[in-house]
């Protein structure tokens, strides 16, 4: 008995003096799969966000960001859910519209848009459409008119430049010839520089924030033909919404109804993820250490430095969002994809 006392005595001293269990992430690299090119908006958030988030996740573990492009983020979507590990090592900087693709049935989609990790995004996102001042389409009542549309370009059937010049068409008669492929946003933006296309929908963000955009706009190089926010933006006020627009042309109610669904992408800005089926503890210090990303001083200065404004959502609200914009009737989903197969 005596000897059972002693051994339990040493286990307990060993165990008071035995070190803390080391955090997950501690002396780990933790990758972002980015679903666009370097030099975007997008890539820069994501490389700001690489800087300072291991900040505040415990272990503090080093991050890097992998970019993978194609087909508007879609291979980077299938690769973060399908192929990496739900192990909170792999997130992904996604492309808000993929949804869209989904909800119609492409056969490419291998995620499921719910069932993501939701982390959150750093900022929502309005849209516009931009076109060289040198052509014919002065407005967009003059593409309303016009007998050949304008000639846009995008990345793919998730990005920006792909579904506003569809929503346009569906509620105004406003058509516009979009060619897909194209590797990211610089590439587009090179082929309308080189006249191979006409015009691309970006956002306003990009719009403001990004050369060649800033000055191509400062110096009447382009101009910009609609945007998509309720209210204008001061920066554009002689551009009509798509709200405005809608109204004064007496779009039906089942197009406002589609456009408040595509538009609700807005939302989701620039959304990060990680795979599904992520431990809950890990997913929770994965959303933690998002927020206080964004709200660190240091960070917050180089978005300002950028012209990155900052207007989070958590990712239980994008989760929510996510469940809510999956959740359509048959009528919709059957006008949105007659929308996006346009």
């Amino acid at each position: 008995m005596n000897k059972l006392f002693v051994v339990l005595a040493l286990v307990l001293i060993l165990s008071d003096h035995a070190p803390a269990q080391a955090p997950f992430y501690q002396d780990k690299t933790l990758r972002i799969v980015a679903g666009y090119g370097a030099g975007s908006v997008d890539d820069a958030w994501t490389r700001m966000i690489a800087r300072y988030l291991g900040k505040y996740i415990p272990g503090n573990p080093n991050i890097i960001v992998q970019n993978m492009p194609g087909a508007g983020a879609m291979i980077a979507a299938n690769y973060v859910y399908k192929v990496a590990k739900p192990d909170g090592l792999t997130l992904g900087g996604l492309r808000a519209g993929l949804y869209f693709d989904q909800l119609v049935g492409r056969k490419e989609v291998q995620f499921d848009w719910p069932k993501f990790t939701w982390l959150g995004t750093p900022t929502q996102v309005e849209q516009i459409i931009y076109i060289r001042a040198n052509t014919p389409y002065k407005t967009i009542h003059d593409v309303r008119k016009a007998s050949v549309p304008p000639k846009c370009g995008a990345t793919g059937t998730a990005s920006t430049g792909y579904y506003t010049g569809n929503l346009l068409e569906e509620t105004l008669g406003a058509k516009f010839n979009t060619l897909t492929g194209y590797k990211d946003g610089p590439e587009v933006d090179l082929a309308v520089e080189r006249e191979e296309i006409q015009c691309r929908g970006i956002s306003l963000e990009t719009l403001f924030g990004r050369e060649p955009l800033i000055g191509w706009f400062k110096n009447g190089f382009v101009r910009v033909l609609v945007q998509t926010g309720k209210k204008r933006d001061p920066r554009l006020s002689d551009v009509p919404t798509i709200w405005e627009l809608m109204n004064e042309h007496k779009t039906p109610e089942t197009g406002k109804r589609l456009a408040t669904i595509i538009l609700a992408v807005g939302a989701f800005g620039r959304p990060y993820v990680s795979s599904p089926g992520l431990p809950r503890e890990r997913a929770g210090l994965l959303q933690a250490a998002f927020k206080k990303t964004l709200t660190d001083p240091d960070f917050q200065a180089q978005a300002k430095e950028r012209k990155l404004d900052i207007d989070p959502v958590g990712g239980e609200e994008l989760a929510a969002l996510a469940r809510e914009v999956m959740a359509q009737p048959a009528d919709v989903v059957a006008h949105m994809k007659r929308l996006l197969e346009k």
